[in-house]
C-alpha cells in the first residue's frame, strides 16, 4: 500500500459554477498526483500536491523519442453523493499493457487504483453533477532521463490530473458526422495502434484537420495494409447495426481495446442481441447503407460514452444514418451505461468502484 503524502494547495482555484460551460479538457482542479520511478529503486515518493507546471530538462527523453503513455477515465457523483468510478480495473490493465509495449515499468494495479482514489478524493468537490458532466481523470507517465540516445529511459514520472468536463463533442448526444479516411493511415498490426500513447494521436491530426475543414467531427480509419477494413474513429471505437446484428471491428493489434466498447458488447449480449467482432470492410458498410440494412452507427469511448453517428462520408459517397437521428439501441446503450455510472441503474456486472 502506498504511503501517499498530501500537500494542500496554497492558492486554491474557484470551483466552476454548475451553470458554467465545461468545455472538455480546459479546466483543471487544484491538485495532482505524482510518483517517481528510478531504475534500481522502483516507483517511490507518491504524493498529492498542487497542480503546477512540471520542471524537466530540455533533454528529457519524452520530448525527443515520445516514450509516454496516458489513460482516461471518469468519476461521477450519484444523487446520494457517492463518488463512483466506472471499471477502473480495465483502464489500469490497459495502461500496463501500454507500458509493456513501450518499455515503461509496470505500475502495480493496487497502487494505481489507490492513486486514482487519492486524487479524486482530494478534489471531490470539483465533481460536477449537471446532466452530461463528470470529472475526467487523466493518468500519464513520461520518460524523464536527460539523455539524447535512443533507449528506454531509466527514470519516469507518473502523474494524474483531473478536469471537470461537459460533453466531448459540442453536439452532445446529437448524431455526429464522420469522415472515412482513405489517404493516410493511423496504425498497422505489429505497431503501437493498440497502445494508448501520443504517437497514435499525432498521426491522426492531418486527417482530423481535413475532416473538420469539411464539416465532420471525427475521422474513421481504415486498415494500413489493404486500406479497406474499418478500424476505429480517432477518439472512439465504432459499431454498426446491420439487419439486427451488432458488428464491430475485432481487436487485431492496431485497434485500441476500449473500456466502453467492451461494456457495450457485454450489455448487448446480456440483452440477447447478436454481436459479431470481425473484419468489417468499407464496401460492406457502403452496400448496407445503400440497400437500407445499415440500421444504426455509433461510437464508444470514455470521453463521449456513446456517440450516435448521423452521417458517414467515404470519398464522394455520403451515407446518412437513421435520417440523422439517434437509433433505438444507441439510446438504450447510452441510457444504460450512464445510468450505471451515475448509480441510477443497478450494477449487475460489478463495474462500479466507490471512492470513500
Amino acid at each position: 500500500m502506498l504511503d501517499i503524502k498530501f500537500e494542500a494547495t496554497k492558492n486554491p482555484k474557484p470551483i466552476p459554477d454548475e451553470n458554467d460551460p465545461l468545455v472538455f479538457g480546459t479546466i483543471f482542479t487544484n491538485h495532482m498526483f505524482v510518483m517517481d520511478y528510478e531504475m534500481g529503486k522502483g516507483w517511490h515518493n507518491p504524493r498529492v500536491t498542487e497542480y503546477a507546471p512540471i520542471v524537466l530538462e530540455p533533454s528529457a527523453m519524452v520530448f525527443h523519442y515520445g516514450q509516454e503513455m496516458f489513460e482516461g477515465l471518469k468519476a461521477y457523483k450519484s444523487e446520494e453523493g457517492k463518488i463512483l468510478l466506472f471499471r477502473p480495473d480495465k483502464n489500469i490493465e490497459r495502461a500496463n499493457n501500454t507500458n509493456k509495449r513501450i518499455c515503461i515499468p509496470q505500475i502495480p494495479e493496487e497502487d494505481f487504483l489507490q492513486a486514482i482514489k487519492a486524487i479524486v478524493s482530494a478534489d471531490r468537490d470539483w465533481i460536477p453533477t449537471k446532466q452530461g458532466t463528470s470529472l475526467y481523470i487523466r493518468p500519464f507517465v513520461i520518460a524523464t532521463d536527460p539523455y539524447l540516445g535512443v533507449r528506454p529511459s531509466n527514470t519516469y514520472k507518473f502523474i494524474i490530473i483531473l478536469s471537470p468536463v461537459g460533453p466531448y463533442y459540442k453536439e452532445g448526444l446529437d448524431p455526429v458526422k464522420i469522415w472515412i479516411e482513405d489517404e493516410y493511415v493511423r496504425a498497422v498490426k505489429g505497431g503501437i495502434g493498440e497502445a494508448k500513447t501520443g504517437g497514435n494521436y499525432v498521426a491522426s491530426l492531418a486527417s482530423q484537420v481535413k475532416a473538420h475543414d469539411e464539416g465532420y467531427s471525427q475521422v474513421l480509419w481504415l486498415d494500413g495494409v489493404d486500406r479497406k477494413y474499418i478500424e476505429e474513429v480517432g477518439a472512439m471505437n465504432i459499431f454498426f447495426k446491420i439487419n439486427g446484428t451488432v458488428v464491430t471491428p475485432m481487436l487485431n493489434g492496431s485497434i485500441l481495446p476500449g473500456v466502453t466498447r467492451d461494456s457495450c458488447i457485454a450489455l448487448c449480449k446480456q440483452w440477447g442481441i447478436p454481436v459479431e467482432e470481425r473484419k468489417v470492410s468499407i464496401d460492406e458498410i457502403y452496400e448496407a447503407a445503400k440497400d437500407g440494412s445499415l440500421e444504426e452507427v455509433w461510437g464508444t469511448g470514455t470521453a463521449a460514452v456513446i456517440s450516435p453517428v448521423g452521417q458517414l462520408r467515404w470519398k464522394d459517397h455520403i451515407m446518412p444514418i437513421q435520417d440523422g437521428g439517434i437509433g433505438e439501441l444507441s439510446q438504450k446503450l447510452y441510457d444504460t451505461v450512464t445510468g450505471i455510472q451515475l448509480g441510477k441503474i443497478e450494477d449487475e456486472l460489478n463495474w462500479i468502484v466507490e471512492v470513500k
